[in-house]
């Protein structure tokens, strides 16, 4: 029989020291600092919150309202100081500088002796994932498969853009253990999927399915950066706010709480397993409904 490792070591009536990491608003750290402050016996707490965008992001309020550091270090200014116009990885130059400021975050990290991390809408990539599990939501049901790959992958409004294309009915929101990232960074939602959200529905907003496809068919290769603005985006990121409500809001926080509690593993082959009453069970990933859990067994 193979050893199963769990992800974290748990020490019975010791939390997990975890650090949520965000660039924006933090809607989704919202709901993990509300639940935490929900009880006085956690199995988790956040100890520090880190922000890549120190000027415009919500850390700072969040850490008022909840007493909580805060860690930042501006990735666009670090990348300006040593000569860089983008914050890019798709230069050996971008990433020689992502990997000093991944070093430079590591170092002011340290005293805070984290458990795991969340990304709680972090956009940067970092090799952080490497050190510690790093949880992210994703918009998208990674256990969707297309030709034997996940399918609904992607950064921005893709993952639900290749839903609506695909003529998928509903969205799920996924919760995975972000992996390290590569040369080209296309793994980076290749990660065990911890939980999926219930289905959301999928809403056209009065657009015939065939219409966003001919949306998709007049694009230009490369995405702006402003985005594609046509209404095949439009109607993406309205699906999106409502699956991160419907969807991020629901499955998160539950995931957290059961990663906390030491009741994932993996086995020495790579198989995703839950620990149940009576040991661990391979599992493909946990729905997270409204009410209970269920399990989709490997």
């Amino acid at each position: 029989m193979e050893k199963i490792i769990p992800f974290i070591k748990t020490d019975s009536g010791v939390p997990s020291r975890v650090a949520i990491f965000l660039s924006g608003a933090g809607t989704n750290a919202i709901r993990i600092l509300e639940k935490q402050k929900e009880s006085a016996r956690n199995s988790f707490e956040v100890v520090a919150l880190f922000t890549d965008r120190p000027k415009t992001s919500n850390a700072q309020n969040l850490a008022t309202e909840f007493g909580i550091p805060v860690v930042d270090n501006d990735i666009k200014q670090f990348y300006r100081e040593r000569g860089c116009a983008r914050v890019s990885i798709a230069t050996d130059e971008g990433k020689s500088v992502r990997e000093a400021w991944t070093n430079a975050v590591r170092t002011q990290l340290a005293p805070f002796r984290i458990d795991f991390a969340l990304f709680a809408g972090f956009i940067p990539l970092t090799n952080l994932a490497g050190d510690f599990p790093c949880l992210n939501v994703h918009p998208g049901d990674l256990t969707y498969k297309k030709d034997g790959k996940r399918y609904l992958v992607g950064l921005h409004t893709v993952p639900i853009e290749r839903a609506i294309l695909e003529g998928l009915s509903s969205l799920r929101s996924s919760v995975i253990v972000a992996a390290p990232y590569f040369e080209d960074a296309g793994n980076m939602d290749t990660g065990p999927i911890l939980g999926i959200s219930d289905e959301v529905l999928l809403i056209l907003d009065g657009h015939r399915l065939q219409y966003l496809r001919e949306c998709a068919a007049r694009r230009s290769p490369v995405r702006p950066r402003i985005g594609y603005q046509d209404d095949l985006e439009k109607v993406a990121k309205s699906n999106q706010e409502r699956l991160k409500e419907f969807g991020d809001w629901q499955v998160f926080p539950k995931v957290v709480e059961e990663f906390s509690r030491g009741n994932y593993g993996v086995s020495e082959s790579g198989i995703l397993h839950y620990k149940k009453d009576q040991g661990w069970v391979p599992i493909t990933t946990v729905i997270f409904g409204t009410r209970d859990k269920e399990f989709l067994l490997s």
